[in-house]
C-alpha cells in the first residue's frame, strides 16, 4: 500500500478489469486496421466507454476523445493511445492472430489501446475521488500514428489538448520484462522523415550504356552515396541514419530503364539539425547524379521531431510505477520516431517504455510479424497510466512552442 489511497484504489480497479482488458486487446489484435481506417477499433473503444458512462466525442473520421473527472478541474491530464496497425503479415500462430491478410498489430498498439481504456474505466470507477482532488482526465484514442503526417496533428487541430496540463503515453518495449517500465528525461525517440528520390532519363539497351542515361547505375550511386555524403556534412553528434526500404528500377536484365525510385527514412537524434536538413539533402543529391545526366526529383517529407520527456512528468511516472508495483529503470534514446512528440510541443508530458517480454522469454522486435507480448503487459500499462493520473502534478518548464 502507498500513502496515496486513491492510487491504491484505482490500481485495484484495474486488476479487477484484467479479464475485460485482455479480451479487448485480443479482439483488437485479431481485427487490425490500417492508419485512418480504424473504424471497427474506434467503435469497439467507444462502446466500452459509453457503457461505463464516459462522455465521448468522436473525431471526424476515426478516433475519439473522452472526458471524465472534475468538470472545472484544477489539473487536467491526457492519456493517449494509438489505434492503427501495420501492413505486415502476422506469423505468431496465436489463437487471436490477425484475421486480416497482410495487416497486424506488430507494434503493440492493441496493448496501448487496452491500457488507456483500462485506465479510463478504472478512473471512472473512482470519479468522486478525482472530483474531490480537482482532477480531470482526457482519453485520446488517436488514429494514424504509423504514417506521415501522424494522427497526433489531427487531434491537436481538433482541440484535444485544450485545457490539458500534461499528457502521458506508453509504448511497448519487447526488450524488457513485463512489470518493468523504461523512463528517460529529455529525448527518448528521434526525429523521423520520409525521403523519396525519383530518377528519370533516356533508357536503352544494356549493350549500349554510353548511349543512354544509365539510370540504374545512377540510382545505385544515390542509394550508397547520399548517406555517405551526409555522414561528412553533418555533425557526427546528430547521430543520423538514412536507410532505404524500397529501391525500384527496371523489369528486364537487358534493358536500362527510364525511371527508378528509392525510398527510405531519415532519422536523427538532434532536433536542431532536423529542422535544417532539407537544403543539404537537395544539394547532395544534385551533385551525386550530375555525372550521369539523369533528372532527379527529391521528396523530403518531415515527419516527427523527437519525443522530449519533461522531467516533472518523468517524476510523476516514477511515482506511478512505484505505486503500481512496477520496477522503473533508465532507458536510452532510440532512433525510432513517434508522433506523440507533437503533443509535447504544446504541453509537458512523457512517454514510458512498457515492458512486454515474458521473464526468461525471447526478446522480439517491433514491426515484425512474429511479435508476441506478455498478456500481463496490458494490465501493467493500465495500472501505470491510471496511477499517473493521481500520483502527482506536472508543473512543466514553461510555455511550449
Amino acid at each position: 500500500m502507498t500513502t496515496n489511497p486513491l492510487l491504491d484504489q484505482v490500481c485495484a480497479s484495474v486488476d479487477q478489469l484484467a479479464p475485460t482488458l485482455l479480451e479487448v486487446q485480443r479482439d483488437l489484435h485479431a481485427h487490425p486496421e490500417l492508419s485512418r481506417s480504424e473504424f471497427r477499433t474506434t467503435a469497439t473503444v467507444r462502446e466500452r466507454l459509453e457503457e461505463a458512462g464516459i462522455a465521448v466525442r468522436p473525431l471526424p473520421v476515426t478516433g475519439l476523445v473522452a472526458d471524465l473527472g472534475a468538470e472545472q478541474p484544477a489539473y487536467r491530464l491526457a492519456l493517449r493511445a494509438d489505434l492503427d496497425a501495420l501492413p505486415v503479415g502476422e506469423r505468431t500462430g496465436l489463437e487471436w492472430s490477425s484475421t486480416t491478410e497482410g495487416i497486424a498489430h506488430a507494434c503493440g498498439h492493441d496493448v496501448h489501446v487496452a491500457a488507456v481504456l483500462g485506465a479510463g474505466l478504472a478512473l471512472k470507477a473512482h470519479e468522486d475521488g478525482l472530483r474531490e482532488r480537482g482532477i480531470a482526465v482526457r482519453l485520446l484514442f488517436q488514429p494514424a500514428e504509423e504514417v506521415i503526417p501522424g494522427g497526433a496533428i489531427d487531434l491537436i487541430a481538433a482541440d484535444a489538448l485544450d485545457g490539458v496540463d500534461a499528457v502521458f503515453a506508453v509504448h511497448c518495449d519487447p526488450s524488457i520484462d513485463v512489470g518493468t517500465v523504461g523512463l528517460r528525461e529529455g529525448a527518448i525517440t528521434a526525429a523521423a522523415d520520409r525521403v523519396t528520390v525519383h530518377l528519370s532519363g533516356r533508357g536503352g539497351h544494356t549493350s549500349r550504356p554510353h548511349l543512354t542515361e544509365d539510370l540504374t547505375f545512377a540510382l545505385a550511386k544515390v542509394v550508397t552515396e547520399l548517406p555517405a555524403v551526409l555522414s561528412r556534412r553533418l555533425d557526427p553528434r546528430t547521430a543520423f541514419a538514412l536507410v532505404w526500404g524500397e529501391v525500384h528500377a527496371g523489369q528486364a536484365a537487358n534493358v536500362i530503364p527510364s525511371s527508378g525510385t528509392a525510398a527510405g527514412t531519415l532519422r536523427m537524434l538532434d532536433a536542431t539539425a532536423w529542422t535544417t536538413i532539407g537544403p543539404l539533402l537537395a544539394e547532395a543529391l544534385e551533385h551525386i547524379v550530375a555525372p550521369y545526366a539523369v533528372t532527379a526529383v527529391l521528396e523530403h517529407v518531415q515527419g516527427v521531431p523527437p519525443v522530449v520527456n519533461d522531467p516533472d512528468a518523468i517524476e510523476v511516472l516514477r511515482q506511478a510505477a512505484d505505486g503500481a508495483g512496477m520496477s522503473a529503470l533508465g532507458t536510452l534514446q532510440s532512433l525510432g520516431g513517434e508522433d506523440f512528440a507533437w503533443y509535447l510541443r504544446h504541453v509537458p508530458g512523457a512517454m514510458a517504455r512498457l515492458g512486454t517480454r515474458s521473464p526468461g522469454g525471447r526478446s522480439y522486435d517491433l514491426h515484425q510479424g512474429d511479435l508476441v507480448v506478455d498478456p500481463g503487459s496490458v494490465v501493467q500499462g493500465a495500472r501505470l497510466l491510471a496511477a499517473a493520473a493521481v500520483a502527482g502534478v506536472v508543473k512543466g518548464d514553461g510555455p511550449r512552442a
